[in-house]
């Protein structure tokens, strides 16, 4: 380990019985929130909850890099939630990159070799001071064919400016959702 990598996130596992503050929803939450913070500073686009065609699948966090490269990132808040998703092994057919972001306290052995890492270092209580979050393990490149990534192009695209258009006018889009729901 070197001297400016914080020891939490070496690559030795804590013991099992590190116990966190966080409930299961809070740790997800902050474990999204320190991985966005990574990817902002990689310069990565990110869209979360990424409905993916396949059949009722959708990615925890889909990351568009600068070079074009679809990167798909499943957040595990912890063993019980890795152990019961039989669904991932099915998003490596739509992405480039597939990752899995844990927390520090995560048994990384859990983790197949063959799918990139990232831990995030969370904070005792969800109101302190924001989650940090590193690249352990370089997810092995598995290129998207090119109508694939021609497909998910255009739904990222789209995606992304369906929910800039709700941020931009909020009541529009309640008005919207509400004349679906009457049809």
């Amino acid at each position: 380990m070197s001297d400016t990598q914080s020891p939490a996130l070496d690559d030795q596992a804590p013991p099992l019985d590190t116990q966190s503050a966080l409930t299961l929803p809070e740790t997800q939450f902050a474990i999204r929130r320190a991985m966005l913070g990574l990817c902002r500073t990689m310069r990565w686009a990110c869209i979360n909850e990424f409905s993916l065609p396949a059949a009722g699948r959708r990615a925890d966090i889909m990351a568009l890099t600068q070079d074009g490269m679809l990167h798909c990132i499943e957040i595990k808040s912890g063993p019980r939630d890795f152990l019961t998703d039989r669904k991932w092994p099915e998003y490596r057919d739509w992405c480039d990159r597939l990752y899995f972001a844990v927390d520090q306290a995560f048994p990384r052995d859990l983790i197949p070799q063959d799918v990139g890492l990232f831990v995030a270092h969370l904070p005792e209580s969800p109101s302190t001071i924001l989650p940090e979050c590193a690249m352990i393990r370089e997810s092995p490149l598995s290129k998207l064919a090119t109508a694939r990534r021609k497909t998910l192009m255009q739904l990222f695209g789209h995606g992304a400016a369906l929910r800039l258009m709700a941020l931009e006018d909020p009541a529009m889009t309640a008005s919207l959702r509400a004349a679906r729901r009457v049809e």
